[in-house]
């Protein structure tokens, strides 16, 4: 695996037969054109395109739990639960399904609406996704909506899942096809977009994003947001994630990212894919207030709401508390019972 190169290259798309939705197809081009947009334009549209289709002041809270930590034998250059970097996590066994529960508990009474496990599987066995379901069951029984990522799913395991009662399931795309070789030796693009389609026929909603920051030029920041704005229906979940440098990984030493560029991908994310749930996910704890204030702006209306993400922290929740209050704005209560944290 070779790392972090920025020479422009020609982006090529992986195609899917599309179906006839109607939607606007994008081109690499039109939304590198976005990118390069005035940033006050670009957030003015961004604006525009996220009131038609949402309110513009509510944001939904996701709480993300590790539920099989480290051990995971792929190498994505990012990720420390890798066994192929230094970072000092462990490997650890699924979490039984009391000490889920208790947890989606927790999240629930904080103001969460969604709740998402994540597992450092390369590809589950049946027995593990079996397990998983006890686990969706249990969120499920607590009043929240279920995600799950596991790593690449085979034929019948999503099924699984749905009948279960999973919503979502998440799997990054991570960047552009043409830089993915950059950062990821042990996996195809197209085991990823394989994935994708088998929990979309599966009756599963959709949750895949990216990662910004890891050496990428503008241009192939615009082939990652063209991929996911043409897969053959648009995920109903877009989580755009900030690199998170974590010591031993070999994305560690990566300069930083310019934060204006953050913001431009979430709004290009929303002006894109306009129905989207675009969610400003891991990097939230470096970026600071005024940067989150400018992606909410541009239409991010989802967050990670809680201390911890899978292995790396998070702002904690009275922050997060105060500076949605700060900004006027307030919680999705879009699960019966849950109340927006403003009220709680």
């Amino acid at each position: 695996m070779t790392l972090a190169t920025t020479a422009e290259q020609p982006i090529t798309l992986h195609k899917r037969p599309a179906p006839n939705t109607g939607a606007d197809r994008w081109s690499v081009e039109q939304i590198e054109a976005l990118l390069n947009l005035p940033f006050n334009d670009l957030l003015w549209r961004a604006q525009q395109v996220h009131r038609q289709h949402f309110d513009a002041n509510e944001v939904e809270l996701a709480t993300l739990l590790s539920v099989k930590t480290g051990g995971c034998p792929e190498d994505c250059g990012y990720c420390p639960q890798s066994v192929h970097h230094d970072t000092g996590v462990k490997a650890e066994k699924l979490m039984e399904r009391g000490a889920v529960k208790k947890a989606a508990e927790a999240a629930k009474a904080a103001g969460a609406t969604r709740f998402c496990m994540g597992a450092a599987w390369r590809a589950p066995k049946d027995r593990d996704i079996d397990a998983v379901a006890e686990l969706v069951r249990a969120v499920k029984d607590v009043g929240l909506e279920a995600c799950v990522t596991l790593g690449m799913l085979a034929d019948g395991q999503a099924e699984t899942l749905q009948r279960a009662g999973l919503d979502y399931y998440n799997h990054n795309l991570d960047c552009a096809p043409d830089f993915y070789g950059e950062v990821i030796s042990t996996r195809d693009y197209q085991d990823r977009l394989d994935t994708l389609d088998r929990v979309r026929g599966a009756g599963v909603k959709v949750c895949s994003g990216g990662i910004v920051g890891m050496g990428e030029s503008r241009r192939q920041r615009a082939g990652l947001i063209a991929q996911l704005a043409n897969l053959p229906e648009v995920p109903e979940s877009v989580p755009i994630n900030h690199l998170v440098k974590v010591e031993g990984t070999p994305l560690a030493e990566q300069p930083d990212l310019d934060p204006f560029e953050f913001v431009r991908m979430i709004a290009a994310a929303r002006i894109t894919m306009p129905t989207a749930r675009v969610r400003l996910s891991a990097g939230r704890q470096q970026m600071g207030e005024a940067v989150q204030a400018l992606c909410l702006l541009a239409g991010a209306n989802s967050i990670f709401y809680g201390e911890k993400l899978l292995t790396t922290g998070n702002p904690d929740v009275s922050a997060d508390r105060a500076l949605l209050t700060r900004l006027g704005m307030r919680a999705r209560a879009g699960v019966p019972g849950v109340a927006a944290f403003a009220e709680i």
